[in-house]
């Protein structure tokens, strides 16, 4: 059982836009097989099903707002749904704390009545898959719903990294040249962490 004594094991995979993680969440699942679950990037199932994406502040403010408590909810209907698997998160609920409108994450905790703490308890692993956009690598293309330029993507992948790095089990996964390098080190990681919990055993 994990340390968090929930009935399934829960990472988060996050970073910058570009950083790889949609795709490495989707590699891993078809690798390993029905003992992983992905639970999908809400604010792409949002923004994809014809939630309105604005600049505005206050809208921006309730946008992020609803990404959270759609993120919550996905997570702990997955969760229920698949005991005793490892459920891989396309980012997860301290995301929108970088996406705040104002430049201090702390009024995005304060307006949903929670903490960066509490937050962080709900994952048993953090894997960081750092934006191409750092390396001055286009990120245009894969998925339809990213609007971010390179250099808002520096900016995003910074405030992320500073939040997610303050988990107890954060794992970092550097942009590369080489895509397919990155891929290999971002899998190798996820590896290790189910492995190192024991989650992939046919007992567990």
């Amino acid at each position: 059982m994990n340390a968090s004594n929930r009935n399934h094991f829960r990472i988060v995979l996050t970073g910058g836009p570009g950083g790889g993680k949609t795709t490495a969440a989707d590699l891993f699942r078809r690798e390993i097989g029905d003992k992983i679950v992905v639970v999908p990037e809400t604010a792409t199932m949002l923004f994809m099903g014809g939630f309105p994406r604005v600049g505005e502040t206050k809208a921006r403010a309730a946008t992020q707002r609803a990404i959270f408590h759609a993120q919550v909810g996905l997570e702990d209907v997955q969760g229920a749904l698949y005991p005793g698997r490892v459920l891989l998160c396309d980012r997860g609920t301290i995301d929108g704390a970088a996406f705040w409108p104002d430049d201090a994450p702390e009024g995005f905790f304060e307006s949903l009545g929670t903490s960066l703490k509490r937050e962080l308890t709900r994952y048993d692993a953090v894997i960081f898959f750092e934006s191409a956009a750092v390396g001055d690598i286009s990120i245009e293309g894969g998925n339809p719903a990213r609007t971010e330029s390179n250099e808002e993507a520096r900016r995003l992948d910074m405030r992320l990294r500073k939040l997610w790095s303050e988990h107890p089990n954060f794992n970092f996964v550097p942009h590369s040249r080489s895509f397919f390098a990155k891929l290999q080190d971002g899998l190798g990681q996820l590896q290790r962490i189910v492995d190192d919990n024991g989650w992939l055993r046919p007992d567990s």
